[in-house]
């Protein structure tokens, strides 16, 4: 890895990465782009079947873009987006979901999130936005996706789960345990067919 504001870890066929900024709240700068950017090629090109990324610290999966330094790339730190990904990857959240954060949940394919999980979506507040964040209406009902876009408001956890952004709520304590224990069971599967099934479901 280039960096260490983004780490990757391998075991059993499971890629964990973890944004490493806690004392930022994992705002995502320059080099955090470049760290998700080489992170998710590590993993088409090696032997993980299924990806968990998640953020350190428990204040925030990550609070959106650093303002104080912008990524003039973010797009790059995306999956699908930036990188072809067609393995499936889990997001495992806590705390704010911010901004660009919220882009890097919509691409994954599963949500774990603790209970303490709000997402927000504020670039009508601050003027601006570059715009990746336009295919959540895909994934959530068009008005609510509308409504988080155009109000700017926070969005907690369990109106998250009710609208069906988030697949499951569990306890801080138990995130990563229950990440993990979806990783294991999608690694266990046959590849081949999971990710034809991603690749058949992001065509249609």
């Amino acid at each position: 890895m280039s960096n260490d504001t983004v780490l990757y870890t391998s075991e059993n066929k499971i890629a964990l990465i973890t944004l490493n900024r806690p004392k930022e709240m994992n705002r995502l700068n320059a080099a955090m782009v470049d760290g998700l950017h080489h992170a998710w090629h590590r993993f088409m090109a090696g032997e993980d079947r299924v990806a968990i990324v998640t953020g350190a610290g428990e204040k925030a999966f990550s609070a959106g873009a650093d303002l104080a330094a912008p990524p003039s790339d973010l797009y790059r730190a995306m999956p699908n987006i930036g990188v072809p990904v067609d393995k499936p990857v889990i997001a495992a959240t806590q705390g704010w979901v911010v901004g660009g954060a919220m882009v890097l949940t919509t691409m994954c394919d599963l949500m774990i999130s603790a209970d303490t999980t709000r997402f927000s979506y504020p670039e009508v507040k601050i003027a601006l936005s570059g715009g990746l964040i336009s295919n959540l209406p895909t994934r959530i009902p068009h008005k609510i996706a509308m409504e988080l876009l155009l109000l700017g408001e926070p969005m907690d956890v369990k109106r998250a789960y009710e609208v069906g952004y988030v697949n499951r709520i569990v306890p801080q304590a138990d995130l990563m345990a229950a990440a993990m224990d979806w990783a294991r069971k999608i690694a266990a599967t046959a590849p081949l067919p999971s990710r034809m099934l991603k690749r058949f479901a992001a065509e249609a």
